[in-house]
């Protein structure tokens, strides 16, 4: 333990409000690493998949929070794209919450969610830009599938005005490094 992770159990300890990580938080740590990305984007008016390349690095946020940097390939256009997802769990919510930013849009996405029984996905819900008229909102879904140690997915839904569900982005994450614990 570092001196900063000392010095904030001894704070809690003095408070008496220890608190411990949940077996939620400990999924999320499953995310941290390096991967490499490969996405099929539908999002264009012309619903022809295009193929997208990244890498998103995810990093602990002490025991309750990660952190996903991504940098990649933007539909449309030789644009590239950079994003940052955090993610945590609330207890009082009892939900996943998070944030999504990225470079090619001025919205915040402010997630909620759950895992699935098998603890195997996460359903994450926002509203945000329609891809069919920015001025309007529309209903959000992000699935994060854990396939195994070093591979998952997400698959990226929006709710159409007639109430069905399309699928905008599928993305498969291949894990490239590990993360490194660093004692000092």
């Amino acid at each position: 333990m570092d001196y900063l992770e000392d010095a904030v159990e001894k704070a809690q300890q003095e408070a008496g409000m220890k608190i411990e990580p949940r077996m939620e938080h400990e999924w999320l740590r499953q995310l941290v690493g390096i991967w490499a990305i490969e996405s099929e984007c539908t999002m264009q008016s012309d619903n022809v998949p295009k193929k997208l390349k990244g890498i998103e690095s995810v990093i602990s946020i002490g025991n309750f929070w990660i952190q996903g940097e991504g940098h990649g390939e933007m539909p449309g256009c030789d644009a590239m794209a950079d994003m940052v997802i955090t993610l945590g769990y609330d207890p009082g919510k009892q939900c996943f919450v998070g944030t999504w930013i990225g470079s090619m849009m001025p919205h915040l996405w402010i997630y909620q969610g759950s895992l699935d029984t098998d603890k195997n996905i996460l359903t994450l819900h926002s509203e945000g830009p329609s891809c069919h008229d920015v001025n309007k909102l529309a209903k959000f879904t992000d699935i994060i599938e854990i396939k195994s140690s070093n591979h998952r997915t997400l698959t990226s839904l929006m709710q159409g005005e007639n109430g069905a569900w399309h699928t905008l982005i599928t993305t498969s994450y291949q894990r490239i490094e590990q993360p490194c614990l660093i004692a000092i």
